[in-house]
């Protein structure tokens, strides 16, 4: 065994406190990922900087998004000379000087962000006190407005709970099925004529009404959860299962294949719901291939689209990388079958977006309307915009 071998000395405590840095960063990563990593510490030259960090980026990140903070952190972390003391207590290594401060991305910055331990609990009053300073009203208005992608990882947290309660008021529409009506209705009801006839020796005392009784519109919900979307797509996903529960739904998520996530949405609470759906999805964080989705759907989940009555909500940012001729046949084939079509693209967060790739110009030729969903305060407005477009359409 080698000097700097990574199995002795002080250096496997360096890999643990590396890995609980990256799940504060919100970085999945477990202590199998950390055996890896020491495992893998053991077949590269520990002095060489390049060869440690790319033996720790295979090993402790799985996800495109993620490698950004990782090399952020990495760089933060392995500079201050002094870190095996800092490494258990989690403190933040200073590696430049205050005005020479290195940009990093908001998830990075909060895994760095000092904790002081062993301090006395805080009273309730000055634990409210500190939630009014946390989330004063420049706080609340910055993560009202804040792009999704943009937002640390106990933001993205507070987001997330924050959506849950944003109602969505689903339109009615008028069923087959008749109802007794007080009023004057669309047809009479014989059956309860006669009852009453019956009961006045023969005689119509009062002309008794039926109408259709109402039913909201079924939705169709197809969310990409391709590497672009990912956080678009849980924080739609825990708004949606909450402001649906009412309705009839069907729900698919899409990325290079089409899933079935009917049986996760069953489920009452919303974590188990995101849970389950993270287990179900083989391609999250993969690409996206819009056309082949919608074949399988249009070939084996027909029955999940009521024709001429459901509402689709085709959440993605139109980066599709499948043929444009086939994208073009099944977005007709669903906008016939739809009543209506709306795109709910986080792309809108640019201004003066134009729909310039293959796939975005031929979903926007084909959808009745698309609407914002990258912040709090846009995805609080379209639940009144969606509620506003499908009553101007029943």
């Amino acid at each position: 065994m080698w000097l700097g071998d990574s199995r002795r000395g002080k250096f496997a405590s360096n890999v643990m406190g590396f890995g609980r840095m990256l799940r504060r960063a919100g970085i999945p990563v477990d202590s199998h990922r950390i055996l890896s990593a020491q495992q893998a510490l053991a077949h590269v030259d520990i002095g060489n900087r390049l060869q440690v960090q790319a033996a720790l980026e295979c090993t402790l990140v799985s996800r495109q998004q993620d490698l950004e903070v990782f090399r952020q952190l990495f760089d933060a972390f392995f500079k201050d000379p002094d870190l095996a003391q800092r490494l258990l207590t989690q403190l933040l290594p200073k590696t430049k000087s205050a005005n020479q401060q290195v940009k990093r991305s908001p998830r990075a910055q909060e895994a760095l962000r000092p904790i002081i331990r062993n301090q006395p609990e805080p009273s309730h009053k000055e634990d409210e006190i500190r939630m009014d300073a946390a989330m004063s009203a420049s706080d609340r208005h910055r993560l009202l407005h804040a792009d999704f992608e943009g937002l640390n990882a106990s933001e993205f947290l507070l987001i997330e709970q924050l959506v849950r309660e944003i109602p969505l008021q689903i339109p009615t529409i008028a069923s087959r099925r008749y109802r007794p009506s007080n009023l004057k209705g669309s047809q009479l009801h014989w059956g309860k004529i006669m009852r009453n006839m019956a009961r006045h020796s023969g005689e119509m005392v009062e002309i008794d009404w039926k109408s259709p009784s109402q039913q909201p519109l079924p939705l169709l919900i197809l969310v990409d959860t391709s590497g672009s979307m990912q956080r678009y797509a849980r924080l739609m996903l825990s708004f949606l299962h909450q402001a649906t529960k009412t309705c009839r739904r069907q729900v698919f998520a899409f990325g290079t294949q089409l899933t079935d996530l009917n049986a996760a949405f069953k489920l009452h609470d919303t974590d188990s719901v995101l849970a389950d759906i993270n287990r179900q999805i083989p391609d999250f964080g993969g690409g996206t291939k819009i056309s082949e989705s919608l074949l399988t759907l249009r070939t084996k989940h027909r029955h999940a689209i009521v024709a001429n009555r459901s509402v689709v909500l085709l959440i993605t940012d139109g980066l599709d990388t499948g043929q444009p001729n086939d994208l073009e046949r099944e977005l007709g084939w669903l906008k016939r079958q739809a009543r209506h079509l709306l795109w709910l693209n986080p792309l809108l967060r640019y201004d003066g977006y134009q729909p310039l790739a293959s796939g975005a110009r031929i979903l926007s030729r084909h959808v009745d309307h698309m609407l914002a969903i990258h912040n709090l305060s846009h995805l609080q407005e379209l639940a009144r915009s969606l509620a506003r477009l499908l009553y101007q359409v029943r």
